[in-house]
């Protein structure tokens, strides 16, 4: 039978949404904050030479130009404020993270609580401000030996690094202001916004091939089938899950006995989420953007580089499907989801796995289950950012939309959605706890009406 809060959240719909008035509000700020975001990158940058830029990227939208596209929301084919988009910082927390996992200082760090939370939080920002001045010069470097700059000099580069610097910082800004007051994970959102914007333009410049003849109506309806395909696919093993059964004993409680009681203990078959893609592609992305922007001024090494690693080569098909592998086992074990950890708290709670001592035999157990969940998972993140990489290759396609833009909107919107339906669900119960005040007040007046007389 179900609990009175299942009932409840099946009871939730869309339709109290008019009603929840703090709900609305936060919505509003969200998409008042995103709208300030989509403005941004339509702002330029100063210096640059903007039809020299136009027709450099009107011959790579096939390239790099499309990756990079659609992970800054078009910023960068424009070379708007915020082309740097929010990269910097994601690769930021993500090392953090890692470190904080493995290296002892911050290990420490990360236990002291609140206080500990907010000292990696900054170092997360300096991070940030280090990456994105490292990635600004080189980009502006890049734009002056591409001819893409009208006045080129080291006035140029230091406006574009304060410039693209201050964007990204500014973009970390309106993420936790969304993540503080509005709905949702606000640094997801606004990599959501980006790709989202950029659908339109990919699937019209996807049928302007077709009405052109270079790709026949039935490649065109088999490619609008694979990603509708890949979309449920995503979903189902998004929301699959490998549950571990766990035993509680009995236990007493002054001079009443509780009987044992036995749970679930859930992992996901991808408990990484999306971050060993975003990482691989950020790792992928960097040098080769550098190399792509500085055109036939570029060195014998970042000609070789853009000529191996760019987007659908062998060798970079063959290192992103290594990284992802890597991160996905790397990123679970030390963060995402740590056996040993786990294994020490179900030990403090008197849980125990059935045939399976508490303690250190507990911990190897995990380990065996999550390695062996990862290969499932692992492969099924490789074949998704993979599979539209090689048909794109294959097919000569033009338009850039990679599995990796899928994992961002399938994820993202799963979890909007899970924390608008729980914003409901709060809603739902502040209306049960003031109706039942006031019945209660009602019942007490009465009460006291009687008494009088």
């Amino acid at each position: 039978m179900a609990s009175a809060a299942e009932q409840m959240a099946a009871n939730t719909s869309w339709g109290m949404l008019g009603k929840a008035t703090e709900l609305r509000q936060r919505l509003l700020f969200t998409i008042g904050l995103l709208i300030v975001y989509r403005l941004g990158t339509y702002i330029p940058v100063p210096g640059i030479d903007g039809s020299a830029l136009r027709e450099f990227m009107d011959g790579a939208a096939g390239g790099i130009a499309g990756v990079l596209g659609m992970f800054t929301g078009g910023a960068l084919s424009r070379m708007g404020i915020f082309a740097l988009g929010i990269m910097p910082y994601i690769s930021a927390s993500i090392i953090i993270q890692l470190l904080a996992s493995t290296w002892g200082p911050l290990t420490q760090l990360k236990k002291e609580g609140e206080q500990g939370r907010r000292k990696i939080t900054q170092y997360t920002r300096y991070g940030t401000v280090l990456l994105a001045t490292v990635q600004a010069y080189g980009l502006a470097a890049s734009m002056e030996a591409g001819d893409l700059v009208t006045d080129p000099g080291w006035f140029f580069r230091i406006s574009t690094m304060v410039t693209l610097v201050g964007g990204t910082m500014f973009l970390m800004w309106l993420g936790e202001q969304i993540t503080a007051r509005g709905v949702g994970n606000g640094i997801s959102l606004i990599i959501y916004v980006g790709i989202v914007a950029e659908l339109p333009g990919v699937f019209a410049q996807f049928f302007a091939q077709g009405r052109a003849g270079a790709l026949s109506t039935g490649v065109i309806l088999g490619i609008l089938a694979m990603i509708l395909v890949t979309l449920v696919f995503v979903v189902f093993m998004e929301r699959s899950l490998r549950k571990i059964h766990i035993q509680y004993p009995r236990r007493q409680v002054g001079m009443k006995v509780y009987d044992g009681q036995s749970s679930h203990l859930p992992i996901k078959v991808n408990p990484a989420g999306v971050i060993p893609a975003i990482f691989a592609s950020s790792l992928l992305l960097l040098p080769t953007t550098l190399a792509t922007f500085s055109g036939s001024q570029a060195g014998p090494i970042m000609s070789w580089i853009l000529a191996y690693f760019g987007p659908g080569q062998p060798l970079y098909l063959l290192f992103f499907a290594s990284m992802i592998i890597f991160f996905t086992y790397f990123y679970t074990l030390n963060v995402a989801f740590k056996p040993d950890e786990v294994a020490e708290n179900l030990k403090n709670q008197n849980g125990f796995i059935p045939g399976i001592r508490p303690g250190k035999k507990t911990e190897e157990y995990l380990e065996y289950v999550v390695r062996r969940i990862l290969v499932l998972g692992s492969a099924y993140l490789a074949l998704v950012c993979l599979l539209p990489e090689i048909v794109r290759g294959n097919l000569a396609i033009t338009a850039y939309f990679g599995g990796t833009s899928i994992l961002i909107i399938v994820s993202v919107g799963m979890d909007f959605i899970q924390q608008v339906q729980s914003h409901l669900l709060a809603h739902q119960y502040e209306n049960l706890i003031e109706k039942s005040q006031l019945r209660g007040k009602k019942r007490g007046g009465k009460a006291k009406g009687t008494a009088r007389r």
